[in-house]
């Protein structure tokens, strides 16, 4: 990439994506959560939710089936995939998610600079994505922080 200045604002192509109740459970077990809300309609309500809630870092499974893959992401980002790390995500939910949602994806590239080091430049690309329901009501923000090693 010449200029890393030049992603700041560019927009990802929208998309969406339905949340599956399979998905879910695969999540839970994934990450070791044995919480039976992740797994029955009738525990989720004994818990007081409407439905069954998705786990707090759910919305990356979004991004990973719905969105664009780590290798086309960079790709439209014109960042090397072996020189990336990331450096920061955030997640910040102002809304349910349950299974049989629809969630509406859109990206946006919100901070894009360089900082030059002793042992060369890294540059900083911060994406943000807001997740809006079936209903049109945003549900969620993610933020994640990619860092490119020159």
């Amino acid at each position: 990439m010449s200029n890393v200045k030049d992603l700041l604002g560019l927009e990802l192509e929208p998309y969406s994506m339905a949340v599956e109740k399979g998905k879910i459970k695969e999540l839970a077990i994934a990450i070791g959560d044995d919480n039976p809300i992740y797994y029955s309609l009738e525990a989720a309500k004994d818990a007081g939710y409407d439905g069954i809630p998705v786990p707090l870092t759910f919305l990356q499974v979004i991004e990973y089936h719905g969105g664009y893959g780590f290798q086309e992401k960079m790709e439209v980002l014109k960042l090397n995939p072996l020189k990336i790390l990331q450096g920061e995500q955030e997640y910040e939910y102002l809304g349910d998610i349950y299974a049989g949602d629809e969630l509406h994806v859109t990206s946006k590239i919100v901070r894009a600079d360089t900082k030059i080091g002793s042992s060369g430049g890294m540059d900083f690309v911060t994406e943000e994505t807001r997740f809006t329901n079936q209903k049109g009501e945003l549900v969620a923000i993610a933020k994640i922080t990619l860092i490119h090693r020159h």
